[in-house]
């Protein structure tokens, strides 16, 4: 038996050059095989492979990951499905990357009962207010940590200068 693609097969491809590699990303969609996974995921509207091949200095590396939606191909189509994908990426990049190296989240021995969550909320709010006093958040931890009673009047409100 001879494979064939799905007559709804989908795709799109980008190529982005930037900051020393070569990225390029391919998303494919069908809505043909969510009838096979829908009684085990209620909702799902489309089966997308996602694609991906970094060359960096050289060195080429791929990555393939698939995904489930419950967006219709009327409601997203290729181009919308790979921007939620990279948007998704944006926010791991930009928040718990943040908080991983910054905060040193994934060293935290906070395991049990409701104390990782609180403590991810105060790291989020000591990020918030660093940032929203202007200040980069290697800065700013370096300033609170020479200043602290301006840490403490920060988060109260006051005014910090």
């Amino acid at each position: 038996m001879v494979w064939s693609p799905p007559t709804d097969l989908q795709a799109t491809e980008t190529i982005e050059q930037g900051h020393g590699r070569i990225e390029t990303r391919r998303l494919e969609t069908t809505s043909t095989l969510a009838a096979y996974l829908s009684p085990l995921w209620s909702g799902v509207a489309q089966v997308c492979r996602i694609s991906r091949e970094r060359i960096v200095r050289g060195k080429k590396t791929s990555e393939t990951v698939y995904a489930i939606t419950s967006l219709t191909a009327e409601r997203a189509n290729p181009e919308q499905l790979l921007a939620l994908s990279r948007a998704h990426w944006g926010i791991e990049n930009c928040l718990h990357y943040v908080r991983d190296v910054s905060c040193r989240e994934d060293q935290a021995r906070t395991r049990a009962g409701h104390a990782p969550e609180v403590l991810a909320a105060c790291r989020n709010t000591a990020l918030t207010v660093i940032r929203r006093l202007g200040y980069k958040v290697v800065e700013g931890f370096e300033h609170f940590a020479e200043h602290r009673l301006a840490a403490v009047e920060a988060v109260r409100g006051w005014r910090t200068e």
